[in-house]
């Protein structure tokens, strides 16, 4: 009775305490999408070299996240945590001054030259930022899926999986505050305005242009002011977690003996994940279906913010951030919802719930379409907050069917290789929005939630491949 109770606690901590680490990171991470439209007023960047830049570092993450997945299966995951979240912080901290640097390199404050130092700046300084954030989930999957039965996967990781929308939805209300509050009113400036205006190809008297004249600089509070809340997480997660049951003297969990608990050898470790996730076509599958699913998210997440702001929509940046905050905040309880309806509806099969759930997000989105823009704010967030409701769901359920397959020991080398084929997502979200909001501008803003209900269905037959998939358990013990 004792080492039960033991074992709640401790499982619940290290639920409860990766949580709130994880959305940390995306507080380090995140706060990119609202600085790219001040830096794109203030500096005159376009939406193609935003694109290209959010296309190569997406890439850089998922590769980063593959490689630290194949590390945390074998790794302390509470060293391994803070390491990359420091490395995070401090990189965060360095944004703020990317124009201080830019003007050191080139000598001026503005011109061509200068401008493609700030680029190159921003360019090098996310991706040195992106291969600490592919850190962040590696470690806390390996703490999950040895803290947590399979029977229990589907609902307690749907809960662990609200981390990264907690953190979205907090950094989009922070970030959203910080763009639309803070910064230096220079509105009166004429010459300000017009350099502005010409950046943003609009009128002076555009409501864009007057916000982002009364908000300049803004942009560098957006990187370190997440970094002062990304420190203080870095010391929490030092002193809140630990890592196996067995660190703390408790047992590992019952069902989960594998080969690899008698052979704990390097080398037999490369012979299982091979067996259990190169050569597995259901991880496959899951990959795939998950990069449709990203597509929509990262969509609206990342362009979000220009979209509402600067694009088909005329909203505040207050309001962009409550907006992109409702997708998330409903992203929360959609894949709570999911994680419960998998394990007591669904007998554990969440593949079968990711695909029905994709259908319903298409569907989601052709509405969010058809909607009048006449209707307003309102109508618009609740839209978007029931997109974000139904396409978490499945962005859960990969991972974690993908870790069942793939058991305990080899579940984070799985869903790495899930993360690095789901961030190329960025090639069509990165350069492919950005060019093509450039070609075509609010045409294209038109058309784009139709194109992602396309998106959506394409995913959901992905899914609807694993349907049939054996558990990971059992495949492991007969091969």
């Amino acid at each position: 009775m004792q080492t039960k109770k033991s074992f709640q606690y401790w499982q619940w901590r290290v639920i409860i305490s990766t949580m709130i680490g994880y959305s940390i990171f995306y507080f380090v991470r995140k706060n990119f999408a609202f600085a790219m439209p001040a830096l794109g007023a203030e500096y005159g960047i376009k939406n193609t070299s935003f694109g290209i830049i959010l296309s190569l570092v997406g890439i850089i993450y998922g590769i980063s996240k593959f490689i630290n997945g194949v590390i945390a299966d074998r790794a302390n995951a509470r060293w391994h945590f803070a390491i990359g979240l420091s490395a995070s912080v401090l990189i965060n901290f360095l944004f703020g001054w990317t124009a201080d640097l830019s003007h050191w390199i080139t000598g001026t404050t503005e011109g061509p030259d200068f401008i493609n130092a700030f680029i190159m700046s921003i360019a090098v300084l996310l991706i040195l930022n992106n291969i600490a954030q592919g850190v962040g989930f590696a470690p806390c999957n390996r703490l999950l899926v040895h803290w947590i039965p399979p029977k229990e996967l589907a609902s307690k990781m749907s809960i662990w999986n609200t981390a990264h929308s907690i953190g979205g939805a907090l950094v989009s209300i922070l970030c959203g505050a910080i763009i639309g509050g803070m910064g230096r009113n220079l509105s009166s400036d004429t010459g300000v305005v017009a350099r502005i205006a010409g950046n943003l190809g609009k009128d002076v008297a555009d409501p864009a242009v007057i916000q982002a004249a009364e908000h300049v600089g803004a942009w560098q509070w957006c990187f370190w002011i997440p970094a002062l809340i990304g420190l203080a997480g870095v010391i929490f997660m030092w002193f809140a977690i630990r890592d196996t049951p067995k660190s703390v003297g408790l047992p590992e969990l019952e069902g989960t003996q594998t080969a690899m608990d008698e052979d704990d050898s390097a080398a037999h470790y490369k012979v299982f994940v091979r067996k259990m996730v190169f050569r597995n076509p259901v991880i496959w599958f899951l990959a795939i279906a998950d990069l449709f699913v990203y597509i929509v998210r990262f969509a609206i997440f990342d362009w979000g913010p220009k979209f509402m702001t600067q694009g088909a929509q005329s909203f505040t940046p207050q309001q962009a951030g409550i907006a992109v905050a409702a997708f998330e905040i409903c992203g929360i309880v959609g894949m709570v919802v999911s994680g419960f309806v998998t394990d007591k509806l669904f007998k554990s099969k969440g593949q079968h719930v990711a695909t029905i759930w994709m259908g319903l997000t298409a569907l989601a989105l052709i509405l969010l379409w058809l909607m009048p823009k006449s209707w307003g704010f309102i109508p618009y967030c609740i839209g978007l907050g029931l997109v974000g409701f139904i396409l978490y769901g499945p962005q859960t359920l990969a991972g974690v069917v993908a870790a069942g397959q793939a058991t305990k020991k080899a579940a984070s080398a799985a869903v790495g290789l899930v993360g690095i084929v789901s961030y190329c997502a960025n090639l069509f979200t990165g350069y492919g929005i950005g060019a093509l909001s450039d070609r075509f501008g609010d045409v294209f803003w038109d058309y784009l939630f139709l194109i992602l209900a396309v998106v959506a269905v394409i995913g959901g037959l992905f899914f609807a491949l694993t349907w049939n998939a054996k558990d990971g358990y059992e495949r492991a013990r007969e091969i």
